[in-house]
């Protein structure tokens, strides 16, 4: 199975594909879909909506996995990061029913048994799992990877985390 794994973000939007198989994962690829403030939001949000098309189209990521949004303090950042994400989901609606979504915490859970784990623990624990010589860079790239790994990790029980 592929699964690409998407970390949300209006100026970095993080994306990672794996394939697993059973208890395998394999690295096919990772990066950021970037956006800058010189651009006006509809256009920033049209480069994400053409570039998740191009991810579709290159990996044909059989099930998607985003990270839920959790933002306690800034409304305009909340809001601004919600629009990405509402783009990423209804390009990868248009492609496929299997979109699924994991807390943070879930994620951290998944990666170390730990909810409340630090990032350079996730981190390692990424490129341990993918037989990577470095930590994958940026860390939205990273991040991706790990929601990646965590629905992969769901095995049968991926439903529950399905998108509602």
């Amino acid at each position: 199975m592929i699964v690409l794994g998407i970390d949300p973000g209006l100026a970095t939007l993080g994306w990672g594909v794996i394939e697993s198989t059973g208890s395998r994962q394999r690295l096919l690829g990772y990066g950021c879909i970037l956006t800058t403030p010189q651009h006006t939001l509809p256009q920033r949000l049209l480069t994400i909506q053409c570039e998740m098309n191009d991810l579709l189209t290159r990996y044909q990521p059989e099930e998607i996995a985003f990270e839920e949004l959790f933002f306690s303090r800034n409304v305009t950042t909340a809001l601004t990061v919600g629009a990405a994400r509402g783009v990423g989901v209804a390009v990868c609606a248009a492609y496929t029913q299997k979109l699924f979504e994991y807390t943070p915490m879930q994620v951290k859970q998944a990666m170390v048994g730990y909810g409340k784990a630090e990032k350079r623990q996730i981190q390692e624990m990424v490129k341990l799992l993918l037989h990577m010589e470095e930590i994958a860079r940026p860390d939205d790239a990273a991040d991706a990877l790990a929601i990646a790994l965590t629905h992969a990790a769901t095995g049968v029980s991926s439903s529950q985390f399905l998108m509602k």
